[in-house]
């Protein structure tokens, strides 16, 4: 029973990369002055698959932040996290799957434009990073799609469900957030099982 058993799971690890498209989600006031900023993302995970249901850890590399207009001046928040999501995927038909699952983050650099205290009026980007916190926590949903040979294709949108400072710049960004949107094209180098 536990070698039938065995044959209907399978276990995949991969690699898979692709581009982010982040944004900050702050103040109402000052919602139209941050921009989507184009990074990437990159990382391995492992796969868990039980007929129509997958569990898949991740551990990502991503650079995520925003592009800022403050004063007429285009400025980039530049934050880069260590991401681990687990998702749960939900298979339909042909390999295309519905995917949920909570994401945390480990901030490993974070750059913002500040304003300069000798000189108001007058932004800078500088080192934030002490100022973040050190961890963040997102909601991930998306669409996927694992093809026969090894190829899956991801797209998702990770929701910010926790505040990205500690200590805010400004009062504008005390409840900053994170948003991303990602597109991945991912590999199994190793499959086992059906």
């Amino acid at each position: 029973m536990s070698v039938a058993g065995f044959s209907q799971v399978q276990f995949a690890l991969g690699v898979k990369a692709g581009p982010n498209f982040a944004s900050i989600n702050a103040d109402d006031g000052v919602e139209g002055n941050y921009k989507n900023r184009t990074g990437f993302h990159g990382g391995a995970f492992a796969l868990f698959k039980f007929t129509k249901v997958g569990i898949q850890p991740e551990i990502l590399f991503s650079q995520q932040g925003s592009n800022v207009e403050i004063n007429g001046q285009n400025f980039e928040s530049n934050f880069s996290y260590v991401n681990i999501p687990v998702i749960l995927k939900l298979y339909t038909v042909a390999g295309i799957n519905l995917q949920m699952g909570p994401q945390f983050g480990f901030v490993t650099n974070g750059e913002t434009p500040i304003e300069d205290q000798l000189n108001p009026g007058s932004y800078r980007v500088e080192d934030v990073k002490d100022k973040m916190k050190s961890s963040d926590m997102t909601l991930a949903l998306g669409l996927g799609w694992d093809l026969p040979f090894g190829l899956t294709v991801d797209a998702r949108y990770n929701l910010g469900l926790s505040k990205i400072y500690d200590q805010a710049p400004s009062q504008q960004t005390e409840d900053a957030k994170n948003q991303v949107i990602q597109v991945s094209v991912g590999f199994k180098l190793i499959k086992l099982g059906k």
